[in-house]
């Protein structure tokens, strides 16, 4: 059971809540990754272990080295919270904890049961290949234009570009500073055929995988769909995935 003495119970059981409940991040070391707590230092053994738990099976790490942080904010000062003497950690599937996100507290056990939302940051940093310099959209993105550097993989929505190899040849939708990750919104779409080209499709269904011609109704942009009409006149729907290729399932 939760120690009612904990300063953390404490916090919530007294008056207008001024507690940063920073130290729920104290002691939060997930695998191969570091995590920072605030003065308060850390929760008590329960609570620490089933918010590590809670965070270490929902934060999915990068392929290869990574190291997390983890900034915990304030709960509202404005709460009042009756006296609890077990808190279970609550994630949404709504919320990734992945860039600012939230993690709920709930109480379980108490004279009246509550839940609030606590504000988190979850930091991923990584090496990944980066702007060298300060370039403008239309830039057509050579090796030299890149460096590698140590960057916050959860800074933004759109995933940061990892290979080098991924982005040569691309060009820039928008214009990037120097340090900055490539990231995939960073990119113009290609086209990789026209309307009226002859294409090749691969149609992937339950155990099998055809492979034939048609020739292209619309454009092929990359991350939308496109259509074909095959010989018989038969108008497929599928996506644009290379150079005059389409991927159907059927």
């Amino acid at each position: 059971m939760t120690n009612p003495r904990h300063p953390l119970l404490r916090a919530l059981s007294g008056p207008p809540l001024r507690t940063t409940l920073l130290g729920l991040a104290g002691g939060l070391l997930l695998a191969g990754a570091q995590a920072q707590s605030g003065p308060e230092g850390a929760v008590d053994d329960e609570v620490d272990a089933k918010v590590r738990q809670a965070l270490g099976a929902a934060i999915v790490l990068p392929s290869g080295p990574a190291r997390v942080e983890i900034e915990v904010g304030r709960l509202d000062p404005r709460l009042r919270l009756a006296p609890c003497r077990r808190i279970e950690p609550q994630l949404t599937h709504a919320a990734p904890l992945w860039g600012r996100t939230r993690i709920g507290l709930r109480c379980v056990e108490g004279e009246r049961p509550w839940n609030v939302s606590l504000p988190v940051t979850v930091k991923v940093f990584a090496k990944a290949p980066v702007i060298a310099a300060a370039v403008p959209a239309g830039t057509l993105l050579a090796a030299q234009h890149l460096t590698l550097a140590e960057v916050d993989l959860a800074a933004d929505p759109s995933p940061a570009v990892m290979k080098a190899e991924d982005m040569l040849g691309r060009t820039l939708a928008r214009a990037l500073p120097a340090g900055s990750p490539v990231r995939a919104a960073d990119l113009r779409q290609r086209q990789w055929f026209a309307a009226g080209d002859m294409v090749t499709v691969i149609a992937r269904g339950p155990g099998f995988v055809v492979t034939g011609e048609a020739q292209a109704v619309s454009a092929g942009i990359e991350g939308q769909p496109a259509k074909v009409k095959t010989e018989s006149g038969r108008i497929l729907s599928g996506q644009a995935v290379a150079d005059r290729r389409v991927e159907v399932s059927l």
